[in-house]
């Protein structure tokens, strides 16, 4: 059986953590050394981005990772465009070894509008 994407998604979610847009802005103001992990296509990111969020497009996080990681503890936050491709790469990152990796759960729109505030 083939599975969708939203299959995919909602299976990744059973063994990740994930936030809420509000969750994710108390966390970004409140842990100094958070990593922001901006997994959307290079396009949507040159369009438009959060202030110091990291890009790594969810495609090759495997291979880039390390390069601006290589604390297996440093809490990260992942986010997309809506939170499907957030999860995928909190699942991957989680199957890497990292332990304290987080999705957002929310679309890109409503959490810059909220750090915005």
């Amino acid at each position: 059986m083939i599975k969708t994407y939203v299959e995919i998604v909602a299976e990744a979610q059973k063994y990740i953590s994930t936030v809420s847009v509000e969750e994710a802005v108390q966390k970004i103001r409140n842990t100094p050394d958070i990593l922001v992990l901006d997994v959307r296509e290079p396009k949507e990111h040159e369009e438009d981005s959060l202030p110091n969020a990291r890009h790594i497009p969810r495609g090759v996080i495997e291979l880039k990772i390390a390069k601006i990681c290589a604390n297996e503890n440093q809490p990260i936050l992942t986010h997309c465009g809506g939170g499907g491709r957030a999860s995928l790469a909190a699942k991957t990152l989680q199957d890497m070894g990292y332990t304290n990796v987080a999705a957002i759960n929310g679309k890109y729109a409503d959490l810059k509008a909220a750090l915005m505030k």
